[in-house]
């Protein structure tokens, strides 16, 4: 069995065509939709890149992996989905990128230039070809091929629409990864990962004219300045998370994001045939998702960030080629934790007890199971106050109270700030989280259906197994077979 893990990056769960999206056009993911399952109230677990890698790649929620932002290091106790990979016998290898640092414990020192960025590889993997931030290695090629382009990835970005299509940063690392797959034989894990729809709002060639602006819908409002939380009202003063007031631009920039989803899914469609071509289509697990989604113009502002679900909800597919009913769409709360836990499943491995997510295959087979009824994720703002903390630890605790946790259920979406603060929203009545509960019980159980979540998901490591001669709990069945400490 092959496995071929994917990641689009800032790919919100409602814009693609086996979602109902009225102008997006997608038939790669409708197709691996309808021979796989959908997952249609998927979630990421934080945002930006790195803390929803961090979620993503360990199983783990932010309040066990700490991983808060783009800059935080990954403690190199934790398991991922390559460590995972390579118990089961894989090579796992990495084409893109995966934004996780390295633990400075790990590093040989304070002047170690790995600790100057979080642009880091996830332990585990191989390379195939690494894209660093830079995009450095798709910068020389274009300017190979005789294009003037600027220093700096977000310029080169930028210059997209001037450029064909075959030349754009998708379709690079496309090659890249078919280059590889032509030299392998079958039985490869291959992790793919694109950083399209990612801004800048910039599609490649003929996909920046796909969309018609004036066929896209605008985006929603937010509520009036009196009901908004003051993180809501501070985001909408920033120029970098404030969508444009303009429709005209609000209406190009949304054309863009589609256009740059359009293009993925025709790159994923080059994946695909060489799968078939190569008579592996029917032996390849393939998992699709993305590390966080975008506001696109939503409640007023752009990119991921904050508490509202659109930064959140993300697409997620999980196609595998042994599954009974194919075409099965899921529509219970799932989350971007519950796929590592899912995928040591599906290779035949113990899931391990670090885990905080739950393996998806009985909702895979339309077993009525018991299960989640919210969905959960965090958002973290300390990094931009980290360098002016006031007092050093442990006097200052400010940094602590930067954050805030989501549980987003049928009803109710419950919002908790830690400096005491809350929102909750009546999904009942409106579901585009504009209007507030104002029902002090049914707040009262969304505040406690929080705190049991919290409760139940803390780390696990040892906590399920007592140090006595009968070796009692939850200890890892490699270590009960031959007496010796199971290692990643």
């Amino acid at each position: 069995m092959n496995v071929l893990f994917i990641t689009l990056d800032q790919f919100r769960g409602d814009s693609y065509g086996a979602a109902g999206h009225p102008v997006v056009t997608t038939p790669t993911l409708d197709r691996l939709a309808r021979e796989g399952v959908r997952l249609a109230r998927h979630y990421s677990q934080a945002a930006p890149c790195s803390p929803g890698r961090a979620a993503l790649y360990t199983g783990t929620y932010q309040m066990n992996n700490r991983v808060v932002a783009n800059g935080t290091p990954l403690a190199a106790r934790f398991d991922n989905i390559a460590t995972l990979a390579r118990r089961a016998g894989y090579v796992p290898t990495l084409f893109g990128y995966t934004d996780q640092g390295i633990d400075p414990f790990q590093s040989d020192g304070f002047d170690d230039p790995r600790l100057d960025s979080y642009d880091g590889v996830l332990p585990g993997f191989a390379i195939g070809h690494y894209l660093p931030e830079s995009q450095a290695t798709w910068v020389a090629y274009l300017r190979e091929l005789g294009f003037d382009v600027p220093y700096g990835w977000a310029a080169a970005l930028r210059g997209e629409p001037d450029r064909p299509a075959d030349t754009s940063l998708t379709s690079f690392l496309t090659t890249k990864f078919l280059e590889w797959l032509d030299t392998r034989d079958s039985g490869w894990f291959a992790h793919l990962s694109y950083l399209r729809p990612h801004p800048p709002y910039a599609a490649a060639g003929e996909y920046a004219s796909l969309y018609d602006p004036a066929d896209v819908a605008l985006p929603l409002e937010p509520v009036e300045p009196a009901a908004r939380h003051p993180l809501h009202s501070m985001a909408l003063q920033i120029p970098a998370s404030s969508a444009p007031h303009d429709e005209e631009a609000m209406r190009h920039l949304r054309a863009q994001y589609y256009g740059m989803i359009s293009e993925v899914d025709a790159n994923l469609a080059r994946v695909v045939d060489a799968l078939e071509s190569r008579g592996e289509w029917r032996d390849t697990l393939i998992v699709v998702t993305s590390d966080h989604g975008d506001q696109l113009g939503d409640h007023g502002l752009i990119q991921k960030l904050g508490f509202f679900p659109q930064s959140y909800h993300i697409l997620g597919i999980w196609r595998d080629p042994r599954l009974a009913t194919p075409g099965r769409v899921i529509q219970q709360f799932t989350e971007n934790v519950d796929l590592a836990p899912t995928l040591a499943h599906a290779l035949g491995l113990e899931v391990p007890s670090q885990f905080d997510g739950r393996v998806l295959t009985p909702l895979f087979e339309g077993e009525e199971v018991e299960w989640r009824t919210s969905a959960h994720y965090e958002w973290d703002y300390r990094s931009h106050f980290i360098a002016n903390a006031a007092t050093p630890w442990p006097w200052d605790r400010s940094l602590s109270r930067l954050n805030l946790a989501v549980s987003v259920g049928d009803e109710l979406a419950y919002v908790q700030f830690a400096d005491g603060s809350a929102r909750c929203y009546d999904l009942r009545r409106d579901p585009t989280w504009r209007t507030e509960c104002v029902d002090a019980e049914r707040m009262l159980h969304a505040a406690q259906d929080m705190l049991v979540w919290r409760q139940e998901h803390l780390d696990r490591e040892f906590t399920d197994l007592l140090l006595e001669p009968s070796r009692p709990g939850r200890w890892p069945s490699a270590w009960r077979r031959d007496g010796n400490a199971p290692r990643n």
